[in-house]
């Protein structure tokens, strides 16, 4: 998540938690009311059951059933990410030369290439886990070898093992599980080709520094680094961790960063340990060669990224861009789309084949940490960057048809008539569509689009919101559409990166609707794969980057009622 967000939900958070601390909060009115018991809160007509827990438990500040932090008597008491281990479901491969006695974890002289450092309490001879570089290895393997030709890698934003879990007990109606890879979710039961299941660790090259986005450098080291500690965070993602602030950074034995998108997703991509708040690049100014630019220059992939948030987000933008800070979004847009960027100033990357995503209509005169280049208007793409990559608008060598949401029109017409135009005449494809705070419209564990209150109250939607946007879904399969005309065969990046924004607010009713949402997804990329008869040709990771803090005390909670 962006770092106005960020600091949105850290202010909201300061008044929410000073009852529960028995203590006022920074600048918080001392006249302020406590907030109701549970069993006191008034809940509005037509919420389900799920919707019903959420508004009880961010309005009375406390639930039995759960909560998110390091502190069971607060149900909101940390709204950032965790250094837990990461679960990953992969179909068309195998995991075991990654986990178990294959583990680099298990080596310090592999840990020591992979981080640039040996970390601190971090060699576990046991460990049965991979490292987030593994999956870069895994793509990069299964291309080289000649087998796969059509490779996905679907990254829910924030999903961790405790949010499958709550997603699982939801959709069965039950608590199908307490362990291991689990059961009820489309990507934990699919066995129609060859599947693994293992977990990863997470863990950052170090901490986010200050940098200067037009000089592209940091201007300082990091100070806190990254490493994994088993004995605190646990050896497999279910364990309950031995020091609840471990995973949060504040253990002082082993003070272990933990990781934000940006570097999680270019280490998924690129192979290699970056600090937080970077893309692809390391503090010495290297670039990292992402597996889309590989395949791309050596196999002649045609390549892509699809995201519910925005397309120069850190998850999307780490498939492709290079920059020292994930804000600079204007510029990360040029680096997808085959534009001069600042990192990129006269010889500008070929740029994806589609981009699809959300950040239409967020307009601002004001490029925070966007540098000196920022054009006022949109944040993530300026207009002029629009127009001069559009076929029917740019010069020429223009290579995308742009569908972007249109007051009026529906959104998945929208997008499938661009979609049918870039097949029919080779070109590439670019999407921008979304709705308030830059991202499609957020479902709900019931599959309606009323999200109720987060720690920074709730969003709202109108009924255009809903119909003038596509799904990720929709976005995936026009994705596939025009990527699949390449006989070469085609890498593809989808992200639902709403989960992590509903994890950001504590909103187990938005966290299980994302996770539906992206399950979607998944279920076009395997239908497709199915239709194509292509399991032998095809490679497909369902992963997250990082994880949340959520603890799920009475998972019964979680049953739908209705």
């Amino acid at each position: 998540m962006n770092k106005k967000l960020r600091n949105a939900w850290l202010v909201s958070l300061v008044s929410m938690l000073a009852w529960n601390s028995g203590s006022i909060g920074v600048g918080q009115d001392k006249s302020m009311e406590p907030p109701p018991k549970p069993e006191e809160v008034v809940i509005p007509e037509g919420l389900d059951s799920v919707a019903r827990l959420q508004h009880v438990a961010i309005t009375a500040l406390t639930a039995d059933w759960g909560y998110w932090g390091y502190r069971p008597s607060s149900y909101s008491s940390w709204t950032n990410h965790s250094n837990r281990l990461i679960p990953i479901y992969l179909f068309g491969d195998s995991l075991q030369p990654y986990i178990n006695e294959n583990s680099i974890y298990r080596d310090a002289e592999r840990l020591q290439k992979t981080y640039g450092f040996l970390p601190i309490n971090t060699v576990n001879p046991k460990a049965n886990y991979a490292d987030q570089t593994d999956v870069y290895r895994i793509q990069k393997q299964a291309i080289e070898s000649g087998k796969k030709k059509y490779v996905f890698l679907i990254v829910f934003d924030g999903m961790d093992w405790q949010t499958t879990w709550a997603a699982a007990i939801y959709k069965t109606r039950k608590i199908p599980y307490e362990s291991g890879r689990g059961t009820g979710l489309l990507f934990q039961d699919y066995n129609r080709c060859p599947t693994d299941f293992g977990y990863f660790v997470s863990s950052p090259l170090g901490d986010e520094v200050e940098t200067d986005v037009d000089a592209q450098i940091d201007k300082k080291p990091a100070t806190k680094l990254g490493g994994y500690d088993w004995r605190f965070a646990g050896s497999a993602p279910w364990e309950k961790e031995a020091d609840v602030e471990y995973p949060i950074g504040r253990n002082k034995q082993s003070p272990h960063a933990y990781t934000d998108s940006s570097s999680s997703a270019s280490s998924m991509t690129s192979g290699v340990k970056i600090l937080n708040g970077a893309l692809n690049v390391f503090p010495d100014q290297r670039h990292a060669e992402t597996i889309a630019h590989w395949a791309q220059r050596e196999k002649g992939f045609a390549i892509g990224a699809v995201s519910s948030v925005p397309i120069c987000h850190a998850t999307p933008a780490a498939s492709y861009a290079v920059n020292v800070s994930r804000d600079d979004y204007q510029d990360i847009s040029r680096d997808m789309l085959g534009l001069p960027s600042v990192s990129h100033r006269s010889n500008p990357y070929p740029g994806l084949d589609v981009l699809l995503g959300a950040g239409w209509g967020e307009m601002t005169d004001k490029g925070t940490g966007q540098g000196e280049n920022f054009v006022p208007g949109n944040r993530y793409l300026a207009d002029v960057d629009r127009d001069a990559v559009d076929v029917k608008k740019g010069m020429p060598g223009a290579k995308y048809i742009v569908a972007e949401r249109t007051p009026g029109k529906l959104g998945p017409d929208v997008l499938n008539a661009a979609t049918n135009e870039a097949v029919a005449g080779g070109h590439r494809l670019l999407g921008f569509f979304g709705t308030v705070n830059g991202h499609l419209p957020f479902r709900t564990a019931n599959g309606d689009y009323r999200p109720v209150a987060t720690v920074k109250g709730p969003e709202v939607y109108k009924e255009s919101d809903i119909r003038e946007n596509p799904t990720l879904a929709q976005l995936t399969s026009s994705a596939i559409e025009v990527l699949e005309k390449r006989d070469q065969g085609f890498w593809l990046m989808v992200e639902s990166g709403d989960v992590d924004w509903a994890n950001h607010g504590n909103n187990i009713d938005s966290s299980i609707g994302a996770v539906f949402s992206g399950e979607e997804a998944v279920e076009t990329v395997f239908n497709w794969i199915e239709r194509k008869k292509a399991w032998d040709e095809s490679l497909v990771i369902v992963t997250s980057d990082h994880g949340h803090f959520f603890h799920l005390v009475n998972p019964e909670a979680l049953i739908p009622t209705d």
